[in-house]
């Protein structure tokens, strides 16, 4: 069941994030939690986000504006050891509060709560009129990089920020999704380098339970990648987007309660 969930929402969410802006990060990583432990969740989606967005770039690479990758992204790849090491530090602070339901144990965690009150946050964004009208001029986009950047590091949150802030950078729709695809895998390298000494540092032992999801979650985003890039035309995804973000809302509230 865990493989076949993961699967699928690989699969829909990289051929939806190739037109919509809605990250495959942001679909994925509720699933993962609801398996793995909050920060190793975040580092394995990270993994399929990077390895899909390497994809990505090698079907678009030519069509990448890369002036826009160097004042979006350089700033972005900054800010973005800083959110890691900043969720590296949350994943290693005492429990907030313990209690028990019908004998079993919860424990809420900074962690935890951070991370859920991030998917909340950008659920109630998807969910409101703003997510649709949100853009910045482009003089702003060294700005965005820095804001995309962070919460990229610190959650793997930074797909809707980014669109926002590339979307008035005069490109057209396949120069947008490559310039896209190139700025959030040199995010991804960068918090993947971070997380990799903070879990070196505590003594994380990376395992074949966790190897054999990561592998499908990017074998799956591959297909829908590549699907999505022979749909690539304007499509309206609003119903969509809603309902994984009201999903998206249960999932990062039993994770700031501690139930997830």
């Amino acid at each position: 069941m865990e493989l076949v969930l993961i699967a699928v929402v690989a699969l829909l969410a990289s051929a939806l994030t190739l037109f919509s802006g809605f990250g495959l990060g942001t679909l994925l990583l509720p699933v993962f939690a609801l398996f793995f432990p909050v920060p190793v969740a975040v580092a394995a989606t990270a993994v399929v986000h990077l390895a899909n967005n390497l994809f990505k770039v090698r079907l678009l690479a030519r069509l990448a504006n890369w002036p826009v990758v160097v004042r979006f992204g350089a700033p972005a790849a900054v800010s973005a050891i800083a959110g890691a090491a900043l969720l590296t530090l949350f994943d290693q602070l005492p429990a907030i509060a313990n209690y028990s339901i019908g004998g079993a144990q919860f424990a809420i965690t900074p962690v935890k709560a951070v991370i859920g009150l991030l998917i909340i946050g950008f659920s109630l964004f998807e969910l409101s009129s703003a997510a649709d009208r949100l853009v910045f001029p482009a003089r702003w986009m060294p700005v965005g990089g820095l804001l995309s950047g962070f919460f990229g590091g610190l959650s793997g949150n930074q797909g809707a920020l980014r669109s926002a802030f590339l979307i008035k950078a005069g490109m057209d729709k396949n120069a947008f999704v490559a310039t896209s695809a190139v700025c959030a895998a040199i995010v991804d390298v960068v918090r993947l380098s971070v997380y990799g000494a903070g879990f070196l540092g505590t003594g994380f032992v990376w395992s074949g339970e966790l190897a054999l999801p990561v592998i499908v979650g990017s074998l799956f985003a591959f297909l829908g990648a590549w699907t999505g890039r022979k749909m690539l035309t304007k499509v309206t995804l609003r119903g969509v987007r809603l309902t994984v973000a009201v999903m998206m809302l249960i999932i990062g509230a039993g994770l700031v309660a501690g139930l997830v």
